[in-house]
C-alpha cells in the first residue's frame, strides 16, 4: 500500500523544488506532477522532481496520448528511467477532449489512440523494435538506442468502461481520479479485470481542518463535471487528521493498492504531516 502526494497544478511550478524536497525527508512513497492543458509539461516537472530528490517515486499524471507521440514520449520516459532506475512511474490517458479539440489535437477514436500508444511506449521502452500501422499510430521499425535496463510502469489515466477494460489489458496499472470512493473500488477493479501485479492508483482530494470552504466547494463542483456525478457525490479525504487517515485506509481496505492524495488549500505540506502524524 503506496502513499502519495499530488503537486497541485495551481500551486506555481517554482514551489516544486522545495515541495519535492520536503516530501523526499518524509515516508510519503510517491510524488505526483500534473500535465493539464496551459498549467504546466508534465514530463519537464518529473524531470525536475526526480533531479532533486533521491528516494521519491514520481508519477506522471497524466500525459495526453494526442499531445505527444509515442516515440518522442518513450524516449523522454527512457531517458528519465536511466538517469533515475525505479523511480518513475508514466501515466497516459485520453486527454480531455474539449482540452484536445482547442488545440486541434481531437482524433477520431480516443480509445484506439490510447491502446496503440500504450502498447508501443511499452514496447519501446522495454528495447523492441516496434512497426505500427495502426488506426492513430504509425511506427516503421523504430527503437532506443538507450532503453532503460529497468522500464518505468506505464499506467493509463481512465475513467470509463471501455477505457478501464483496455488499460487491463495493456497497460501495467490504472489511474483513477479524484472523486472515487471507497464503495466504487471494488467494480472498477473488476471491470479492470487484471491480474493482482497490475497496480490501481487512486487520486483523491483532501482536506484537513476547515481550510477555504469556498474553495473546497469549487473544487468539488469542477470534479463533479468532469465525472458528470452531483457535487455530493465526489469523495474525498477530509476531517480532522485521524478522520483522514481512516477515510485514506478505506481506499487501500477496498483495493488501491496507492492513493495519491491533492490537497486543497495553500497550506498542503502541512496537511501531508498532519496526515502522517496520525496514519
Amino acid at each position: 500500500m503506496r502513499l502519495g502526494v499530488m503537486f497541485d497544478r495551481g500551486l506555481p511550478p517554482e514551489r516544486l523544488v522545495p515541495f519535492a524536497k520536503a516530501l523526499d525527508e518524509t515516508s510519503v512513497d510517491d510524488l505526483w506532477v500534473v500535465e493539464d492543458l496551459g498549467w504546466t509539461g508534465g514530463l519537464t516537472s518529473a524531470a525536475t522532481a526526480l533531479a532533486v530528490t533521491s528516494r521519491l517515486r514520481v508519477g506522471l499524471g497524466i500525459a495526453p496520448a494526442p499531445l505527444r507521440n509515442p516515440m518522442l514520449l518513450a524516449m523522454e520516459l527512457g531517458n528519465l528511467a536511466r538517469l533515475h532506475p525505479g523511480r518513475l512511474a508514466a501515466g497516459i490517458g485520453h486527454g480531455v477532449q474539449g482540452w484536445m479539440r482547442q488545440v486541434g489535437a481531437a482524433v477520431p477514436s480516443p480509445l484506439t489512440l490510447l491502446e496503440e500508444t500504450i502498447t508501443s511506449v511499452t514496447a519501446l521502452l522495454r528495447g523492441e523494435s516496434v512497426t505500427l500501422h495502426g488506426g492513430s499510430v504509425h511506427l516503421d521499425g523504430v527503437s532506443l538506442v538507450h532503453p532503460p535496463a529497468e522500464p518505468p510502469p506505464v499506467l493509463a489515466g481512465v475513467k470509463g468502461p471501455r477505457s478501464l477494460a483496455l488499460s487491463g489489458r495493456v497497460a501495467q496499472g490504472t489511474i483513477v481520479p479524484e472523486g472515487i470512493g471507497p464503495d466504487q473500488l471494488p467494480g472498477i477493479i473488476e471491470t479492470i479485470g487484471a491480474g493482482p501485479d497490475h497496480e490501481l492508483v487512486v487520486f483523491t482530494y483532501l482536506r484537513i481542518g476547515a481550510g477555504d470552504a469556498e474553495e473546497t466547494r469549487a473544487a468539488l463542483s469542477g470534479q463533479a463535471g468532469f465525472l458528470e456525478v452531483a457535487p455530493e457525490d465526489v469523495a474525498l479525504v477530509s476531517g480532522t487528521p485521524e478522520e483522514a487517515a481512516a477515510q485514506l485506509r478505506s481506499l487501500w481496505a477496498a483495493g488501491a493498492g496507492s492513493v495519491a492524495v491533492r490537497p486543497i488549500g495553500d497550506d498542503p505540506l502541512d496537511q501531508v504531516h498532519a496526515l502522517l502524524a496520525a496514519l
